[in-house]
């Protein structure tokens, strides 16, 4: 184990998510609103932004067993190298083939190798790290993905307004192969554990060893998954579909400016998450497990505002103020209460079973993603005119799983 936190294979780390994570942030960004603009329809963007999110699902459990038998170097260098190739392609094929097939297998590509990446990065945190440093670590990759989320969207939309998607594409792809050969320089200590058997044996035998540690084991971070998906389903994905549906079709904005004011409220969600980043790391010390729920009450509190401003006000800059802050503050709660899960989780697990259980996290919390995409974009489409009862009933199912997440971390810090 490394004593010294920012060590030369962790600042590597470090400095390939930065430039990885913008390249993500950034065509995440502008490949879903360039749908949006195209169709106008929140029902087609939340069904396809549904459907990218499967393969993330199918790939996250493979993802964290290749990640705890494979060198998570080679992971890394290769998904890079693979991600640029993919938004290639993109580029080459987007002026003559069904655009909306089109963009929904590359969103779907894209996802699925993000889901199998992700896994390797957070696996590679306890080989990288001591056990004291865990929650500075998780820290500082949050801060990093917070603040590619923050520049990517931004810069993203002022580029895409001025001059449409392809310089954005090349952007990233440019963002993703030089990741890809900075990683490449990365040494990750790696153990390669005994294979009992084929692939898919082992594959099935990995998968089982890592539920029945969260289900049997461990059972307070089954627990602790189930309120992440409720999350996901009915707070995440209403955030995900309303935040641009809300912005470019709903408020009464320019449309050229809508998409630079989509890009800034992105930038806030980010900003959000990269002051809640710093504060994980500041107050390691008093983010104590027992507390987490209260931070998750206040994720649901913030939608309230939301539903209220759209209401009361006609005016579209004072919508637009009331949504972004909100999100602003759901972003800095969430964020907390992702790195605290996550140094639990990283303490609590042994380090042979540390990628598998990251990636059943992931897997069953995302599961949740797509199905709350596809009914926020039908509910959104339904309420037209009315955009703020689903944002309200959004808030009220939030507040009633978050009150039951405070109750059960309680519980668990009183064993």
């Amino acid at each position: 184990m490394n004593q010294k936190l920012f060590s030369k294979d962790f600042t590597l780390v470090v400095i390939g998510q930065i430039i990885s994570l913008f390249g993500n942030a950034t065509i995440r960004f502008a490949l879903p609103l360039y749908l949006l603009n195209l169709t106008g329809s929140s029902a087609l963007y939340g069904t396809v932004t549904a459907c990218a999110f499967i393969p993330a699902i199918l790939l996250s459990p493979v993802g964290g067993i290749v990640a705890d038998r494979i060198n998570k170097r080679n992971i890394m260098v290769i998904l890079d190298f693979f991600t640029a190739a993919v938004i290639l392609a993109f580029t080459l094929l987007m002026n003559g083939a069904n655009l909306i097939l089109l963009l929904t297998v590359t969103l779907m590509l894209l996802y699925g190798i993000a889901g199998a990446y992700q896994p390797s990065v957070q696996a590679s945190i306890p080989a990288l790290a001591d056990q004291d440093n865990f929650m500075a670590a998780n820290s500082i990759i949050n801060t990093i993905s917070s603040f590619a989320s923050l520049i990517g969207p931004v810069l993203g939309g002022v580029l895409y307004s001025a001059y449409g998607l392809k310089p954005v594409l090349w952007v990233c792809m440019v963002c993703f192969l030089m990741s890809a050969v900075m990683e490449i320089f990365i040494k990750i200590p790696f153990q390669k554990q005994a294979s009992d058997g084929g692939i898919l044996k082992t594959a099935r035998t990995d998968f089982a060893e890592s539920i029945h540690f969260i289900r049997k084991e461990k059972p307070v971070i089954g627990k602790a998954v189930l309120v992440i998906c409720g999350i996901n389903l009915f707070l995440a994905a209403m955030i995900i579909v309303a935040l641009p549906y809300l912005v470019t079709e709903v408020l009464d904005i320019e449309p050229s400016q809508a998409n630079r004011l989509y890009g800034f409220a992105q930038g806030a969600l980010a900003a959000g998450g990269l002051a809640g980043g710093i504060g994980a790391g500041v107050f390691a010390s008093k983010l104590a497990i027992h507390k987490s729920g209260n931070l998750v009450i206040a994720c649901a509190a913030c939608v309230f505002p939301i539903g209220v401003s759209l209401i009361l006000f006609s005016s579209a800059i004072i919508n637009y103020i009331v949504v972004t802050v909100c999100c602003f503050l759901i972003m800095v709660c969430s964020t907390l209460f992702t790195v605290q899960m996550m140094s639990f989780i990283q303490t609590e697990t042994p380090q042979n079973l540390i990628g598998k259980v990251i990636a059943v996290i992931f897997t069953v919390s995302m599961c949740a993603q797509p199905l709350g995409n596809a009914f926020y974009g039908v509910l959104f489409e339904i309420c037209k005119g009315c955009e703020f009862v689903p944002v309200l009933f959004s808030g009220v199912v939030s507040l009633i799983i978050a009150i039951n997440a405070r109750n059960i971390f309680q519980r668990f810090s009183a064993q």
